[in-house]
């Protein structure tokens, strides 16, 4: 496998899982999904994605910068959100572009979703 075919979680599996306050997930739906939480239980990781998120893309160029630390330790940190399948990378030329999967966050809005609970409020 080469360094540009990472693997990569496929957010539509993520699809499966209905809201938290519904059902409880199974342990395949868990694994499917807790990459993608992992990935943005990290502080830096979480600083990234806002950052990428806020605008409609962005190199790594302007990321680097933003933080105290290394180009490689913001790439690998960069890597996570990738595999774990909350961004996009494109190469051009020598920088490399992010953008968020929206898909990605569009399930894991749905899956805390608690107002699609059936439960009657206060019980």
């Amino acid at each position: 496998m080469s360094k540009q075919e990472l693997p990569v979680v496929d957010v539509r599996a993520a699809a499966c899982c209905p809201p938290l306050s519904v059902r409880p997930m199974d342990a395949a739906q868990a694994a499917v999904v807790a990459p993608m939480f992992k990935a943005l239980g990290d502080p830096v990781r979480l600083r990234l994605m806002s950052m990428i998120a806020s605008v409609p893309e962005m190199c790594v160029c302007d990321l680097t910068p933003a933080f105290d630390l290394s180009g490689p330790t913001i790439s690998h940190h960069l890597k996570v959100l990738r595999e774990a399948g909350l961004v996009d990378s494109e190469r051009r030329g020598t920088w490399v572009w992010y953008r968020v999967q929206p898909e990605a966050f569009r399930q894991l809005g749905a899956l805390l979703d608690l107002s699609a609970t059936s439960r009657p409020a206060g019980a």
